[in-house]
């Protein structure tokens, strides 16, 4: 294997799991660490900076970062009773939104100067509101439409207010719209082709995934005044015009949206609120902890039943019909659903949500303007520039490639918004930025070093929760109640700080093996180069996850090099501390990515 070259900056990028697994990137350690120290607003303008919404994320993002958390993987089973746990990475994010003090004055403004260039965003969401950001503090002109009254798309439409206070949004929309340059036009864009002859230099597409999809059953029609569409009724509940629903509630569907149709209904008059699906619960696409929070709330769920027939009687509804259906491999693994061969099921009911998925809809887009579609009527975007097929017009959020979740609308935002500051000073859109890079030494002497890593065994706080007999009387209060600061600073010391690296330098070592000694993980070794594949199988403990790489150091006097897995790492900086030559250093690496501006122009 070839000496790492550690001055790539996705190598020691990629070795910080949780920001590598962050669509956004955000710098997770760094602003833990600011956590603890008590410097919320700090911590908040890193949060801002990177993914946009702290407030709102805090609360609601589907926590990418989490499943990749070192901690959870590291952790010994027997010493937290089987159940390793990531850092609370994302509730951490809401204890900087919540203890915020003076981040107010240090938001950007637009220039004085304009560009004289003006940017249409169509749909007032994230991604779209993430592109007015990065693009009005460099003197662009944005007018955003969107069709509802206030900003901020599906975040405030289609998530309840017991899961995100609407004062939240308010604050963190007021963020980017107090920059200036950014001009909202309640409006419904019904043209594309119209939209462009207005004159706009550029059209970002962040209308989101706004149709929810329907079953075709026999009743359908008949029963149609108590069969809703999720997101659409959880829409009219937010706006106010829905405050009320039947006692006996079924959920159709297995995702995040069918969590907040079941919880919302039990705050409106629903008492028997079931969710049934046709997959497994481990099949669902809900998150892990929307799926308790709704169990918490005395909801079941029905797994393995398959939606037969709405029955009804003179017009109304009176229950959903079933059929048992099992999991079934073959023998490559692929799974498919057949029928159990057990008796239908029928479940009484008053009224019907369904939540089995959402579509993109693009009746607007004409096709004779130069923009492309694929063969499931998605615009035909670039993964990386978002550009479409037409030079003006760039896609974003769940418009560009179906639904996901807030965090990947901001990660869009800013990957458009630099295609568009490029697109229109003339530059290679394909050619982007490399992410800033700053790289610190944590030594302070021999053995002292700037920053604390005593590895303990902790397992996660749980975060507080508003009793549950109050929070169902009342939609509008929040049942999480977040991290109290004490609570906050102990979750924080659960991080392993894992921006901070060990590096190695290969003509300082002795080859004495204090390092291998000491290392608690077994993760260094010295020994004879070799093809990555065979290497990993002989080193002190085999690296078997091939994802993450193997640090390969060279330079040694025998000509053996030293390998570390890099996977199991604590960081605990026990073999720089150990090491008599200073061969082993540990660094701080704060990477963070480049967004649209002069950092991206050519010079």
């Amino acid at each position: 294997m070839r000496a790492t070259d550690i001055g790539n900056p996705d190598y020691f990028h990629k070795v910080v799991d949780c920001q590598w697994a962050c669509p956004a990137h955000t710098p997770v350690p760094e602003y833990i660490r600011l956590i603890a120290h008590g410097r919320f607003d700090d911590a908040y303008m890193i949060n801002w900076k990177s993914n946009v919404f702290p407030g709102i994320l805090g609360r609601t993002c589907d926590r990418p970062c989490e499943p990749a958390c070192r901690r959870g993987r590291v952790e010994d089973e027997t010493l937290v009773k089987g159940k390793k746990e990531p850092v609370a990475i994302c509730r951490l994010k809401r204890v900087a939104a919540d203890n915020k003090n003076g981040v107010i004055e240090r938001m950007p403004k637009a220039p004085p100067q304009k560009l004289g260039k003006t940017i249409a965003c169509v749909g007032g969401g994230p991604a779209s509101l993430t592109v007015a950001r990065d693009l009005a503090v460099l003197g662009y002109d944005i007018v955003i439409f969107d069709q509802d009254p206030k900003l901020g798309g599906m975040i405030r439409t289609q998530i309840p207010r017991f899961r995100l206070p609407e004062q939240v949004i308010d604050e963190e929309v007021a963020f980017i719209t107090g920059i200036g340059n950014i001009e909202f036009r309640q409006r419904r864009v019904e043209s594309m082709k119209a939209l462009l002859k207005e004159g706009f230099d550029a059209v970002f597409v962040g209308s989101g995934a706004p149709r929810g999809r329907d079953l075709d059953i026999p009743g359908r029609k008949e029963a149609a005044a108590n069969i809703h569409i999720g997101i659409d009724w959880l829409s009219n509940v937010s706006f106010g015009h829905i405050e009320k629903i039947g006692k006996r509630v079924i959920v159709l569907g297995g995702g995040n949206t069918a969590m907040d149709c079941c919880r919302t209904s039990r705050r409106l008059g629903g008492s028997d609120v079931k969710v049934v699906v046709r997959s497994g619960f481990d099949e669902m696409k809900a998150s892990p902890w929307e799926k308790e929070d709704a169990m918490h709330e005395d909801i079941p769920i029905l797994n393995f039943l398959v939606p037969k027939e709405f029955t009804h009687r003179n017009g109304k509804l009176t229950g959903v019909v079933f059929e048992k259906v099992k999991a079934v491999y073959d023998d490559k693994g692929r799974r498919s659903l057949v029928p159990s061969g057990e008796p239908d099921q029928h479940l009484e009911c008053d009224d019907v949500l369904v939540a089995v998925g959402q579509e993109n809809a693009f009746p607007w887009i004409e096709g004779d303007i130069g923009i492309e579609f694929d063969k499931w009527h998605m615009p035909k975007v670039d993964t990386v520039t978002l550009a479409s097929t037409h030079p003006k017009v760039f896609f974003g959020g769940d418009a560009a490639f179906g639904p996901k979740n807030i965090i990947w609308a901001a990660a869009h935002g800013h990957d458009a918004a630099i295609s568009i500051d490029k697109s229109l000073r003339g530059e290679d859109v394909g050619d982007r930025p490399a992410p800033g890079m700053n790289i610190v030494s944590q030594k302070m002497g021999i053995h002292e070093w700037s920053y604390d890593n005593d590895v303990s065994v902790v397992s996660r706080f749980k975060v507080p929760h508003r009793d549950k007999a109050i929070s169902l009387k009342d939609i509008k209060a929040e049942v999480e109640l977040g991290f109290d600061l004490d609570l906050a600073w102990k979750e924080a010391q659960r991080c392993l700080n894992c921006d901070v690296q060990t590096v190695f330098t290969g003509n300082l070592c002795i080859e004495c093996d204090a390092c291998v000694d000491i290392c608690p993980m077994d993760c260094i070794t010295f020994t004879e180069n070799g093809e990555e594949k065979e290497l990993r199988g002989r080193l002190m403990a085999p690296a078997l996850n091939t994802e993450q790489d193997l640090y390969v150091g060279d330079g040694l006097k025998t000509g053996r090099v030293m390998v570390k897995d890099e996977d199991v790492c604590l960081h605990c900086g026990l073999c720089a501390e150990r090491c008599p030559t200073g061969a082993w250093d540990m660094r701080k690496y704060y990477i963070e990515m480049t967004h649209a501006g002069h950092t991206c122009q050519k010079r």
